[in-house]
């Protein structure tokens, strides 16, 4: 219906979407032109664009997402183009696209997965857009980051007014790049904002600029920190964060339908239907937070243009919020967000997508007010095998039997009774790594509820014995995975059980016990023609069962027959004989090709009759979905993480990965522990919503499978860092030139109480122990031996009495009523008043002895650590009595650097200095004192560190901390 408004279509969009990718256009003058390559992620805010994306579809097809974006000062008339152009690019597509309305500052998850981490804003428009980066003068940008997956990045005003203590702020001036890291900011923010940063060292510095991370209110003396407030005038108290436009989330309100007939909107009043729909004719279906425009195969272009148009006035004359979402599908390749808001949608549609599975989960968890964002089509792949398990592990096996579970011969493992469940155990060696585990429940089809909760509660027992390490496994029969299958030469499922609660069963109901018996009649069809899906089935010992596709084993007392289907393959002959082998060890084997049987091999069947010749059909293997799972004012909301990878793997997120022919719940290391335990709960709501009978697993960090891990282009790097999401992330794209230390509660969050307080501390110690300078500076190193005498120390306690303890002002708090949690600001600000304390005697010392001391004017990891075990059982009596004694004799139990008394000559030497190895052995004649035992291996020289170890220092601290213990231990350094 479009093809005579094809030859009108703009020539900048000749070639579109012939090759999988990403396309862009700038308006310019109300006409498209293609962007650079190497301008792609840039968006300058007076500007509109249009973004092809195109993805594989099925049969070599494509399938294409067209998103048209708004800058936020992008003049009307401009956007209008875009939008008008947009329909014509799907046009020149064959009309088969999804169009999607993007506004800067509020664009959709899916948009914004296209520019891992983030898109750059710009100020200006066109004319500042045709510079190229070498005619580009740099110029100092503050921005803001939010999202701990997708960035939205907006540039704010230069200035402390636009900081507060609750989000990231990235600095980007000539030289250096500052990440301000809000006190109430979320660490995977933190983790994800530097990403951005590096995105901008390579993009803005040629990767050759400094990069320093400033922690909002830490008790810290660091240069960094002086030089990142002098660029805003020097530092001072944060206001509180101010409520704009982009904290407004519009809500989603029930789905109305209106009918658009020459611009002009028409009210539907019926319940929602797909039958309402007419090919010829376009729709605007109302959201609330999402406007759709369903277009009809039939329209003319014409008549999706005005479309385009009556959506855009509809946001303006509802007075609808502008970040308001417009979506346009096309018949036939309607997402499954649109189609979740009607009463009917035919089940066997065929869509672009084919995955009605999406559309189940998302009415199952709606029913359960359960919000699912981000349901999109999926492509199929090419059906491969998962890389499966090492080989030369154990193997265990036990079947379940009322409460107790029975460990299964040698001999027997590999034989599976339909009424029975099973725990299988499988340890096994990955790399260089520990022993790791594959841990499984197998519940038999016909097995009776009380045997699978059993099994599945004694695996969950073994699962915590085993530390949480297993990869913990939920299978039913029939949906073995090719890993399980692997594990057992061969697989052999047999009919009735030997639990006692399936034969209870069996008699309750009347039924015949139809047990495998070795001395009976068994037909066995072989499936698979490989190691890893090589199962055998019993099935109905009948001749209405065989199948020329397959081989059969037919057990009838002594006797066992292979009876050949013609179309069978000679591999499956290889696992028949196996199978009967397995079955029947030492008996003779007959063969029975089909059209020679012989009358006893009929007999044992019953006699002679007719069979099916069609061919079991394979399962369609589609492309893999990672859903994150979050709880928000009291529901859960689920939401897909578009175009993932393995950095979308945070340590404090529980992520579900469905493959369809599979589900994994991941649990990352620093999930809270009720959250882990309940776990496997959220697989088994998205299992009901798919194929309920799926593997599910739950795999949890540091611990992933190999079946698991080919779903991501996996960094073994990236998997043994160690700390939080923004700890791994310091590590993996900076090293250790970029050092932060962070309090952590038990559960892995930054321990941030109040901001303010702790930024006033800091400035009150500032002050107290630099008070010849006339503005607020940074604590230096060498400023610790320029100042003694009580009266600064009496300040300065003062000061942090007054900071920690208000009720030190109005006394209307209870003396009993404070009890400083896990990473408290009294033991940071006394742990960093030691500090001041220490250098200044230990200054002294080295006057009086010549001694060589390490001074830090850091809390570095380990202090740290001390610091949070001391301070989970510190006790505050009364908050209103802090002295120079109380700082001196807390500090001295949580700082390994400072001993108590003061007549104490005691001098612990740092990082630097060094020893022999003879010296440092725990085992030693002579061995060297004042240094800290725990770390040992600091003070080896790097030859020395490298004849020990046969690695580099570098290398050492990137292995995982049990490695690196084990290796201390031989070595005689821990």
């Amino acid at each position: 219906m479009m093809s005579s408004s094809m030859k009108n279509l703009d020539p900048a969009f000749q070639g579109a979407g012939h090759k999988i990718g990403m396309e862009i256009w700038r308006i310019e003058n109300f006409q498209p032109f293609p962007l650079p390559k190497y301008d792609y992620g840039k968006f300058y805010n007076g500007d509109s664009y249009i973004i092809l994306q195109t993805s594989g579809g099925k049969g070599g097809s494509y399938l294409y997402d067209i998103h048209f974006w708004i800058g936020k000062d992008s003049s009307q008339d401009e956007a209008g183009t875009a939008a008008i152009k947009t329909v014509e690019l799907d046009a020149a597509l064959g009309g088969r696209a999804v169009q999607h309305r993007e506004l800067q500052g509020h664009e959709s998850d899916k948009f914004l997965s296209y520019f891992k981490p983030c898109i750059i804003p710009l100020e200006g428009g066109v004319a500042s857009g045709f510079r190229t980066p070498e005619e580009e003068k740099f110029e100092t940008r503050l921005y803001i980051c939010r999202g701990k997956r997708i960035v939205r990045l907006k540039q704010v005003p230069f200035a402390r007014s636009s900081l507060n203590h609750d989000d990231i702020f990235i600095l980007d001036t000539e030289h250096k790049i500052y990440q301000f890291n809000g006190a109430n900011s979320n660490i995977q923010e933190r983790a994800k904002s530097l990403e951005v940063i590096q995105l901008l060292k390579e993009k803005y510095h040629e990767g050759k600029c400094e990069v320093a991370i400033i922690d909002d209110g830490k008790l810290a003396a660091e240069s960094d920190s002086g030089e990142f407030w002098a660029l805003f005038g020097g530092f001072a108290p944060l206001g509180k964060k101010s409520i704009s436009e982009d904290d407004i989330i519009p809500e989603a309100t029930p789905a109305q339908l209106y009918n658009i007939n020459d611009g002009q909107l028409k009210l539907e009043e019926s319940t929602l239907s797909k039958e309402m729909l007419k090919n010829n004719k376009c729709y605007l279906l109302d959201c609330g937070s999402e406007i759709f425009i369903w277009v009809g195969r039939a329209t003319q272009l014409e008549d999706r243009k005005a479309a385009s148009r009556a959506a855009e006035e509809f946001i303006i004359n509802q007075s609808r919020p502008k970040m308001t979402r417009i979506t346009q599908v096309i018949q036939g390749f309607e997402t499954h967000s649109f189609k979740s808001n009607f009463e009917s949608w035919p089940m066997g549609t065929v869509t672009a997508s084919g995955e009605e599975g999406r559309g189940k989960v998302a009415a199952l968890l709606k029913q359960q007010r359960v919000d699912m964002k981000g349901m999109t089509k999926g492509s199929p792949l090419n059906e491969e095998v998962p890389p499966l398990l090492e080989v030369g592990g154990k193997l265990e096996v036990w079947c379940i039997n009322g409460s107790a579970k029975t460990p299964l011969p040698k001999e027997e493992i590999g034989k599976f009774c339909s009424g029975d469940c099973y725990i299988v155990l499988y340890t096994y060696h990955s790399g260089e790594k520990k022993e790791e585990y594959f841990l499984s429940s197998w519940l038999g089809k016909d097995s009776i509820q009380d045997d699978q909760i059993m099994s599945i509660q004694l695996a969950n027992g073994m699962f915590t014995s085993l530390k949480g390490r297993p990869t913990l496994g939920r299978i039913i029969q029939g949906k073995e995975p090719p890993q399980f299958i692997a594990l057992f030469q061969p697989m052999v499922v047999l009919k009735g059980g030997i639990s006692s609660g399936y034969k209870m069963s069996i008699e309750e109901k009347n039924l015949n016990d139809d047990t495998y018996s070795s001395d009976g009649i068994a037909l066995l069809q072989i499936f698979g023609t490989s190691f890893h899906d090589n199962k055998a089935l019993q099935v109905d010992a009948v001749a209405t069962s065989l199948n020329p596709s397959n081989f059969f084993v037919l057990q009838s007392g002594n006797s066992v027959f292979c009876w050949q289907g013609n179309s069978s393959s000679i591999e499956q002959q290889q696992w028949a004989i196996k199978v009967a082998e397995f079955l029947k060890p030492g008996a003779t084997l007959k063969h029975a090709k089909e059209g020679t049987e012989s009358s006893a091999f009929w007999f044992a069947l019953g006699g002679k009759h007719s069979y099916t010749s069609k061919k079991v059909s394979q399962d369609i293997v589609r492309d893999p979905h990672l859903y994150s799972f979050s709880y928000n004012k009291g529901k859960f909301e689920v939401d897909e993480v578009f175009n993932f990878s393995q950095d979308d793997l945070l340590s404090e997120d529980i992520l579900i990965l469905d493959t369809h022919a599979e589900v994994f719940v991941w649990v990352g290391y620093s999930v809270h522990s009720e959250d882990k335990q309940n776990a496997f709960e959220f697989g088994q709501l998205t299992l009901k919503g798919l194929s309920p009978n799926v593997p599910l697993y739950k795999v949890t960090e540091g611990h992933e499978p190999s079946f698991f891990t080919t779903f991501f282009s996996w960094d073994t790097t990236k998997a043994m860092a160690l700390g939080n999401s923004f700890q791994k992330r310091l590590s993996l794209l900076f090293g250790p030139a970029v050092h932060v230390s962070e309090s952590r509660d038990k559960s892995g969050n930054l321990s941030d109480g109040g901001p303010t307080q702790r930024a006033s501390a800091l400035a009150a110690l500032s002050s107290a122990f630099n008070h010849s300078s006339g503005s607020v500076q940074p604590i230096e190193r060498s400023n610790y031996q320029n100042h003694s005498g009580p009266t600064q120390r009496a300040s300065a306690l003062a000061a942090l009495s007054s900071a920690f303890n208000p009720s030190s002002v109005a006394k209307t708090t209870s003396p009993k009523s404070y009890r400083p949690s896990p990473g408290s600001q009294r033991a940071a600000a006394v742990a960093a008043l030691s500090t001041v304390l220490t250098a200044e005697q230990n200054a002294g010392l080295s006057e009086s002895s010549g001694s060589r001391i390490s001074q830090t004017g850091s809390l570095d990891a380990d202090f740290d650590e001390s610091m949070k075990t001391e301070d989970d059982n510190l006790e505050m009596d009364d908050p209103l009595e802090i002295s120079s004694k109380d700082v001196v004799s807390e500090a001295g139990s949580m700082s390994e650097d400072y001993d108590a008394t003061q007549d104490s000559q005691v001098v612990e030497f740092g990082e630097g200095h060094i020893f022999s190895y003879e010296s440092l052995k725990s085992k030693s004649s002579n061995p060297v004192t004042g240094i800290n035992y725990k770390r040992r291996e600091i003070y080896l020289s790097d030859e020395e560190f490298q004849t020990v170890f046969g690695m580099t220092k570098e290398l050492f601290y990137q292995q995982p901390k049990w490695k690196q213990d084990l290796q201390k231990k031989n070595a005689y350094l821990f």
